[in-house]
């Protein structure tokens, strides 16, 4: 009994560990930022069509260096991130620190909504996304 309750305990300090390092996951490295959302409905990013889980990478040292600094990943829980859907050069703005990652969408001509712009939680840039 002793022992379940020491496993217990020390299960749920890990749980909340981990918990606060994702919820800061934007402000983990002074060069990337990155954040794991889920488009329920389809969202036209760039040229391409996501929907699902998606891990979004911010590289500034890639962006210094005039490449692409922006990567969406499909991501697949328990597993990680899986193949590459879209990279492009962002449009950085100066902004405040955001509390949580947020999107400005607006409509698109093929019927879904197209991805204007993202800012990640703990960064103080939003990123704008090119139409093509």
């Amino acid at each position: 009994m002793r022992t379940q309750i020491i496993i217990g305990v020390s299960m749920v300090a890990v749980l909340l560990g981990v918990g606060a390092w994702t919820a800061r996951a934007g402000e983990v490295g002074a060069t990337r930022q990155w954040a794991i959302v889920n488009f329920p409905d389809a969202v036209q990013v760039k040229d391409s069509l996501i929907m699902g889980q998606v891990l979004i990478v911010h590289d500034s040292d890639k962006m210094a260096r005039g490449e692409a600094c922006t990567t969406f990943y499909r991501f697949e829980p328990g597993k990680g991130p899986k193949e590459e859907l879209v990279s492009f050069h962002c449009h950085p703005e100066h902004a405040a620190k955001a509390a949580q990652t947020t999107f400005t969408v607006a409509d698109s001509s093929i019927g879904c909504k197209r991805l204007v712009s993202y800012h990640i939680a703990g960064d103080d840039e939003t990123h704008g996304v090119p139409a093509k």
